[in-house]
C-alpha cells in the first residue's frame, strides 16, 4: 500500500524494552474500525479472516483435546468467532469476545481457557486488558495468547523491525521483560514456548499441567 503520509512516532522504555506509539490512545473504538479494521485490512493481514483463526483453533484443539467436554473457553479479541465455532465442531464448549468490534457483547461469568490470538500488539492500554483478561479468567484459568517479542537485534533494528506496522494496528510491542512486568502486576506467572507464543495463569491448572516440564513450558 502507498504511503498515508501521516507519521507515526514511536517510544520505548529505557528498562523494560516495552515499545508503543501513543498515536491512537484518544481513537475511538468507531475510528480503528474507519481507518484500520476496514475493508482494506486484508491487503495488510491476509490471514486475518480465515488462515490464522482455522491455525490457532487446530493448535487450541489439539493441545487441550483431553479436556474439551470440561473447560469452558473465550477467545478474546476473536473476531467474528471463526475460531470458536470451528472448536465448536470438534466438541469444545467456546465463546468470543472482541472488544474492538461489534460482533459481541461483553460476557458474564469466568472462563478456565483465554485464547488471545495477535490481540495484544493492537491495544493501546495493555494494563487494561490484561486486567479485564484476569476479570474473566478462573482462578484456576489459563490465558494462551500470541504476541511477537522483539529480537535479540532489536537495538540494530529499531523501527526497520517488519513487526513495527501502524497501518497493521500494531500500537504495542513487547520484550520478554516488558510482557512479564505487566502479568505480575495482575498476580500472574508468565511462561513462553516461542517469541510468539506465550502462557500466563495464577495457578497451574490441572489441564495444562502437561505442558510444562520441569518448570518450563
Amino acid at each position: 500500500m502507498a504511503l498515508s503520509g501521516t507519521p507515526v512516532y514511536y517510544r520505548r522504555c529505557g528498562d523494560c524494552g516495552f515499545l508503543f506509539t501513543t498515536a491512537f490512545d484518544d481513537w475511538s473504538s468507531e475510528a480503528f474500525l474507519k481507518y484500520i479494521y476496514n475493508n482494506e485490512y486484508v491487503l495488510v493481514d491476509p490471514d486475518y479472516v480465515e488462515g490464522r483463526p482455522i491455525n490457532n483453533a487446530k493448535v487450541v484443539a489439539q493441545t487441550f483435546h483431553a479436556s474439551r467436554e470440561s473447560l469452558s473457553i473465550l477467545d478474546y479479541g476473536g473476531g467474528n468467532g471463526l475460531l470458536t465455532r470451528t472448536l465448536a465442531v470438534q466438541g469444545f464448549r467456546a465463546s468470543t469476545y472482541d472488544p474492538l468490534t461489534e460482533f459481541t457483547a461483553r460476557p458474564q461469568g469466568r472462563f478456565d481457557l483465554i485464547t488471545c490470538f495477535e490481540v495484544m500488539e493492537h491495544v493501546p492500554s495493555p494494563a487494561q486488558i490484561v486486567a479485564d483478561i484476569a476479570s474473566l479468567l478462573n482462578d484456576e484459568g489459563a490465558l494462551l495468547f500470541t504476541t511477537l517479542t522483539q529480537p535479540a537485534v532489536f537495538d540494530q533494528l529499531g523501527l526497520r523491525w517488519w513487526y513495527v506496522a501502524p497501518r497493521n494496528g500494531h500500537i504495542s510491542l513487547y520484550s520478554r521483560r516488558a510482557l512479564t512486568i505487566l502479568f505480575e502486576k495482575n498476580g500472574m506467572s508468565l511462561m513462553s514456548l516461542t517469541d510468539l507464543v506465550h502462557f500466563a495463569f495464577r495457578k497451574l491448572p490441572a489441564f495444562a499441567a502437561h505442558l510444562v516440564v520441569n518448570g518450563r513450558l
